[in-house]
């Protein structure tokens, strides 16, 4: 029975999470009160204070869901040979990754103000060189390096460029992972003729 209770309230403070990054994202986080997330989720404000005190508390809540994924996949990356194989599947689960994440960087893309005065955004961004450090090779040519950082940008990017884009969303994003596994091939390839 305790299992059942956890479950519940496990499953309302999801209810919450997906209720309040759906507003955030329609209105913005700043426009967005407590009353309102209670008021879509049909609950008393009362009810949404026993699992969050605060609007940030459900946004850092949001982004601990959403870097506890990168977290492995950067402890899995950092275990692994410096190899090409390496490099692609970490593009790889980083894809999925995202794709589980959208509507919360979809409030990134569309808050990123609030993001930066927050603590989260330097934390996502710390994560973010350390995937960097995993496919990018510090004493490859320039243009290799740049490579590697377009693939992971061309990721985040391809999720915007493309929502207005008429297409099935799992081709759109076998596509965008696509590319950025070409890009950081070929960086991982070395030198290359013109």
């Amino acid at each position: 029975m305790g299992g059942s209770r956890q479950r519940r309230r496990g499953d309302t403070r999801q209810r919450i999470q997906d209720v309040a990054v759906e507003l955030f994202a329609e209105q913005g986080y700043e426009k967005t009160s407590l009353r309102e997330i209670a008021e879509r989720l049909d609950v008393t404000k009362a009810a949404l204070y026993y699992h969050f005190k605060t609007k940030e508390d459900i946004l850092i809540s949001l982004f601990e869901d959403l870097t506890r994924p990168m977290d492995e996949l950067i402890e899995w990356g950092k275990g692994q040979p410096r190899s090409l194989d390496t490099k692609q599947e970490l593009l790889r689960r980083y894809s999925q990754a995202l794709t589980d994440a959208a509507p919360l960087f979809r409030f990134m893309q569309e808050n990123q103000a609030t993001v930066r005065e927050l603590s989260i955004g330097e934390s996502f961004k710390d994560r973010m060189v350390k995937m960097l450090d995993i496919i990018r090779e510090p004493e490859a040519p320039l243009t290799d390096q740049v490579r590697c950082v377009s693939a992971l940008f061309t990721m985040h990017a391809g999720m915007f460029a493309l929502k207005d884009i008429e297409g099935d969303p799992e081709d759109k994003r076998k596509a965008v992972l696509e590319v950025a596994v070409e890009l950081v091939t070929r960086a991982h390839s070395g030198p290359h003729e013109s």
